[in-house]
């Protein structure tokens, strides 16, 4: 059998007509080679796009990502503010009125030296401590004065609503009561047991001073006592 031998290039006896189909031929070889280089060159930015695309969605989410963070801080909650519990030192904080009140369960209403109270014979269910928008009663608040807490009392009509929040804001989390009261001798009044200082500004330094010296004291006849559990006043919020 012959062997089978390649395609012979395509050829013509004019020499004519052979120059047409060289040129032919070489037309048709550049023709493909630019239709590559087209595709690479189309390849070749549909990769660079790509890139681009993914540098851009990344770094807006980057963006996004630092942003969500930035405001996680800037707008989240601030934390209560914290005091020494139990560790009462016996500093002399000026205009602080010292009592001397005795502790006792009794029923019915109390006619209390102090008003508000700091502290005297009181009901057997002690106030839950938190925030009230309403008076509360005497004879709860006072008991929980006994487990150390430090009752807040203010003017409604004296404290405004801008000066209320400023007030909040030295609060701690627990262990104390805030509400209004009638017939306060100064706009703020805060208690706690056998010890009392009136204020006329929530922005005076003395609210830290005295939270820090009688909030939970261990003077309080049962400062380990727990704050809830008790009674609610009306308002509570």
């Amino acid at each position: 059998m012959t062997p089978t031998q390649p395609p012979s290039k395509r050829t013509s006896g004019n020499p004519a007509t052979q120059a047409d189909i060289n040129l032919t031929v070489k037309q048709q070889r550049e023709q493909k080679r630019e239709q590559k280089l087209a595709e690479y060159q189309k390849q070749l930015a549909k990769r660079r796009r790509s890139k681009l695309a993914w540098w851009i969605g990344g770094g807006m989410a980057a963006i996004i990502v630092i942003a969500v963070v930035v405001a996680s801080f800037a707008f989240a909650p601030k934390p209560a503010v914290t005091y020494g519990a139990l560790d009462s030192t016996g500093v002399d904080i000026e205009g602080v009125e010292t009592f001397e009140n005795t502790s006792e369960h009794v029923e019915g209403a109390v006619d209390y030296e102090q008003s508000p109270p700091a502290g005297g014979p009181h009901n057997a269910v002690w106030l839950n401590c938190g925030i009230y928008t309403e008076q509360v009663p005497n004879e709860n608040a006072v008991h929980a004065l006994e487990h150390g807490a430090v009752w807040v009392t203010y003017d409604a009509s004296a404290v405004s609503d801008a000066d209320l929040a400023t007030l909040r804001g030295e609060l701690p989390s627990s262990y104390v009561v805030l509400s209004p009261y009638e017939g306060l001798p100064s706009p703020i009044v805060l208690s706690a047991w056998n010890h009392q200082l009136q204020l006329d500004s929530v922005s005076d330094a003395r609210v830290g001073e005295f939270f820090e010296e009688y909030w939970r004291s261990q003077d309080a006849p049962e400062p380990n006592a727990v704050c809830t559990g008790g009674v609610d006043g009306p308002g509570r919020q």
